[in-house]
C-alpha cells in the first residue's frame, strides 16, 4: 500500500506534522471510516424518504468500498472538515425541479398576453377584434426576445399580420431541386456581402440557406413572368377594344396598357440588387427556410412589388416621399439638407429598398419590423423621417453631411417606433394615401 501513496507523502523529517500531512490523515481514517460512515448512514437512511434512501446507503456504500482498497491519489477530507460532512450527509437532499419554461425574454413561465393570442387565436371567433388588439399589443409591449433578437413566436406573429396564406414544405423543395434559376449568377454575386459586418446573422444564418431562398423566390417569379406572357391574346384585344370604345373624360387620359400607373406581374424582375438584405431578417427570425420563403415571396409581391421592378419605381417614389414628408414635419432641417443638395436619393435609397434592415443592430430591425407589419410596411418612409430627427442637431451643425448620412446611428426601435406614432399625425390625408400606394 505504501506505493499507492502519492510522493508528496514522503516528506523528509523537517516538514511540520500538520493536520493536512498524510501521517495525520492516516490516524483519523480508522474513525471516519469505521465509525463515522456507519452511524451517517443510519442516520441518514432514518431522517430522509424511503425513495432517497437506496440512493444515499449506495453512495455511502461506495465510498467505504474505495476506503477499505487503500490510499488512492484523491487528496482526503481533513478532520476539520468532519462535522461539516455530517451536517451535509444528515441533511435530506433537496427534491430536484424541472427548470422553469421562460419566455424569449427570459422573464419567467408566464407568457405574455401577446403571446397568448398568437397561440391559442381569437376569442369568440371575432377575428377582426382579435387582429385589432393583436397590433395594439406589438406596438404596446413588444415582442418579447432575448438578446439576439430571438422570439419563439414572432414569425408566427409575422405570418398572422401579412396574412400568409400556409404553404407545403414540397413546394418550396420542388423549387430547390430545379436548380439554378435564370438570375442565379446575381444572386451569387450579392448573398456573401449579405450583412457581412453582423455576427448574430452569421452565426444564425448560412449563405448556402441565403441562395436557395433567393433562387425559389426567382424561380417562383420568373414562372409568374412566364405564366403572364402565355396569356390569351384575346384578352389583350378585349382590354383595347374597352379602351378604345370609353371616350376619356376631359380630366383624364386613357390608361394604355404597359403604361407606370398600371403594372403586371411582367414588369417584375426575378432578382435585383438588395433583395438579399431584404430577405435576411426573414431567414433570420423564421424558424425554417420554407417559412421564411412564404413571408418574402409574400411580402414581395404583395406589399412592396414596385420595390423589385426592373426600374424599382417604387423606391424613388419612396424616396421622393421621404422628402416630402421631412419638409412638411420639419421644414428647417429639410431647407438644410435641400440648400446642401442632399436629397433622399442620395442617402435613403438602401433604407428604404431594405425597411431599414441595412442600418445594426439587427435585434431592433426586427422590433422595428413588429411595428410596420402590424400598421403597415409605407410607415417604413415615417421610419427613416425619424431617424433623421434624432440626429438633428448634428446634421445642422456638422460640415460633412454626406458621411453622416450614409451611415446613420444604430437603430433604436422604441424611440423610432414613438416618434413615428408622433409625427404620422402630422401627415396630410393626400400624402399619406401616396405613402400607402407607393410601393404597390
Amino acid at each position: 500500500m505504501a506505493n499507492e501513496q502519492p510522493a508528496w507523502a514522503n516528506a523528509g523529517p523537517e516538514t511540520p506534522a500538520t493536520p493536512r500531512t498524510p501521517r495525520t490523515l492516516r490516524k483519523f481514517r480508522s474513525h471516519q471510516v469505521l465509525t463515522t460512515s456507519s452511524a451517517l448512514i443510519a442516520q441518514t437512511q432514518s431522517s430522509q424518504p424511503s425513495k432517497a434512501r437506496a440512493g444515499d446507503a449506495g453512495q455511502n456504500a461506495a465510498s467505504l468500498g474505495s476506503s477499505a482498497r487503500g490510499p488512492t491519489h484523491r487528496r482526503v477530507r481533513s478532520n476539520s472538515d468532519a462535522a461539516a460532512r455530517e451536517a451535509t450527509l444528515a441533511t435530506p437532499a433537496p427534491t430536484q425541479r424541472r427548470p422553469a419554461r421562460k419566455t424569449g425574454s427570459g422573464i419567467g413561465v408566464k407568457r405574455s398576453l401577446l403571446e397568448n393570442m398568437v397561440r391559442d387565436g381569437p376569442q369568440n371567433g371575432n377575428t377582426h377584434a382579435a387582429l385589432q388588439e393583436l397590433k395594439y399589443l406589438t406596438l404596446s409591449t413588444r415582442v418579447e426576445a432575448d438578446g439576439d433578437g430571438m422570439s419563439p413566436y414572432r414569425v408566427y406573429l409575422w405570418l398572422i399580420l401579412l396574412n400568409v396564406p400556409a404553404m407545403p414544405t414540397d413546394d418550396y423543395l420542388a423549387l430547390i431541386h430545379r436548380g439554378g434559376s435564370p438570375a442565379y449568377t446575381k444572386i451569387r454575386n450579392d448573398t456573401f456581402r449579405t450583412l457581412a459586418t453582423d455576427p448574430l446573422f452569421k452565426r444564425r444564418v448560412t449563405e448556402a440557406s441565403l441562395i436557395r431562398l433567393l433562387n425559389a423566390v426567382a424561380w417562383k417569379l420568373h414562372d409568374s413572368k412566364v405564366k403572364n406572357r402565355s396569356r390569351p391574346t384575346s384578352s389583350r384585344r378585349r382590354e383595347m377594344e374597352l379602351l378604345v370604345n370609353t371616350p376619356p373624360s376631359i380630366s383624364e387620359e386613357p390608361e394604355m396598357p404597359g403604361s407606370t400607373s398600371r403594372h403586371s406581374v411582367a414588369d417584375t424582375a426575378i432578382y435585383v440588387q438588395g433583395m438579399n438584405v431584404l430577405c435576411a431578417p426573414f431567414l433570420y427570425a423564421a424558424r425554417s427556410e420554407v417559412e421564411a420563403f412564404a413571408l418574402f415571396h409574400y411580402f414581395v409581391t404583395k406589399e412592396c412589388p414596385g420595390y423589385i421592378r426592373g426600374a424599382m419605381d417604387g423606391v424613388h417614389r419612396g424616396l421622393r416621399l421621404v422628402d416630402r414628408c421631412l419638409e412638411i414635419v420639419e421644414p428647417k432641417l429639410a431647407a438644410h439638407l435641400f440648400s446642401k443638395g442632399m436629397q433622399a436619393e442620395l442617402y435613403a435609397f438602401p433604407s428604404v429598398l431594405t425597411l431599414c434592415a441595412c442600418t445594426p443592430p439587427l435585434p431592433e430591425v426586427l422590433h422595428l419590423w413588429d411595428f410596420l407589419f402590424a400598421y403597415g410596411p409605407h410607415l417604413n418612409i415615417v421610419c427613416i423621417v425619424a431617424q433623421l430627427i434624432r440626429i438633428r442637431d448634428t446634421l445642422l451643425e456638422s460640415a460633412n453631411l454626406n458621411k453622416i448620412l450614409r451611415s446613420l446611428p444604430p437603430l433604436d426601435a422604441k424611440e423610432i417606433i414613438a416618434l413615428t406614432v408622433l409625427l404620422v399625425r402630422k401627415i396630410p390625408d393626400d400624402v399619406y394615401s401616396e405613402m400607402i400606394a407607393h410601393a404597390k
